[in-house]
């Protein structure tokens, strides 16, 4: 089960990567009708770390309650999903932070 959990996050990693790459390659003509993509695409990387979030949250109480079918390492492994995937975000944010600040700072 974990190894199923690791394998999906990895591939939703490429496949943001694979994202993000293509649309580098886009011209200077091309921002201005890209930017609700990259909105779509940061709500949905928002949307999905929040999701893993409340899962592990989730199967923490269910572990707590002492319900049958959940065992400590899948609840450790889905909360270390959660952490890794809101460290991810909190990278991104300051990023996307760093980069509005150089941006204002630039002489016009």
């Amino acid at each position: 089960m974990s190894q199923v959990a690791i394998n999906q996050v990895l591939s939703q990693m490429r496949a943001l990567e694979a994202a993000a790459k293509s649309s580098e390659s886009t011209s200077v003509g091309d921002v201005g009708g890209s930017g609700s993509e990259f909105g779509k695409m940061l709500t949905e990387s928002i949307d999905k770390a929040n999701a893993t979030m409340h899962q592990a949250g989730d199967l923490k109480e269910a572990f707590t309650r002492g319900d049958e079918g959940v065992e400590l390492p899948q609840v450790m492994v889905a909360l270390q999903e959660a952490s890794i995937s809101f460290q991810a975000m909190t990278q991104v944010r300051n990023k996307l932070l760093s980069a509005y600040q150089d941006i204002m700072n630039m002489p016009v």
